[in-house]
């Protein structure tokens, strides 16, 4: 069945007075909106399933207690990834996981695109980044946050942010070169 943006916006909106109003069964179902994409967006900057799940309960914990500062300025789901990527990095900091990679460590020649790359073969090597780089590139290529914004998430100038940017995309590179030799 295909809601119409209008009944859509009128069930979230009913969804979030219930959810103002501690209605459990109106919480549950804002999770269950929300969960899987959240999931694979701590998953993305976390690599680890366990991390991401604790990212994911502590982000809807803090959705839950800040649902009535939530403004309507952007979607319902664009705030909570937000709290949910900040969640993450939280537990990235915490987990001291932002290891640096030196891209002189590894001088293999860039890989060229193959019509064989799949996307399995793409997660599994931004899997393998580093989590500094990992967390950047996710951030850019894949949830669209600019370099400023990133910057302010990780706490980092907007040039270290482009150049951990410059840096994955290059050791991306380096890893699909060693898939595909």
């Amino acid at each position: 069945m295909t809601l119409s943006y209008a009944s859509d916006s009128s069930a979230e909106q009913q969804l979030l007075a219930g959810c103002l109003a501690q209605s459990r069964p109106a919480q549950y179902q804002l999770y269950q909106r929300y969960k899987s994409a959240m999931f694979s967006t701590a998953l993305r900057i976390l690599n680890d399933r366990d991390l991401a799940q604790d990212a994911l309960q502590e982000a809807f914990v803090e959705v839950f207690r800040q649902l009535a500062s939530f403004r309507q300025e952007s979607t319902l789901g664009g705030w909570i990834k937000v709290i949910v990527v900040r969640a993450a990095l939280r537990i990235l900091r915490r987990e001291q996981r932002m290891e640096v990679y030196s891209p002189e460590r590894h001088p293999e020649p860039l890989v060229a695109w193959h019509d064989s790359l799949t996307g399995e073969a793409l997660e599994k090597a931004i899997g393998e980044l580093p989590a500094g780089y990992r967390a950047v590139f996710c951030l850019i290529e894949v949830e669209g946050y600019l370099h400023r914004e990133v910057a302010e998430l990780l706490g980092i100038s907007e040039g270290t942010s482009k150049s951990q940017l410059h840096n994955a995309k290059r050791l991306l590179q380096v890893k699909l070169h060693h898939l595909y030799l």
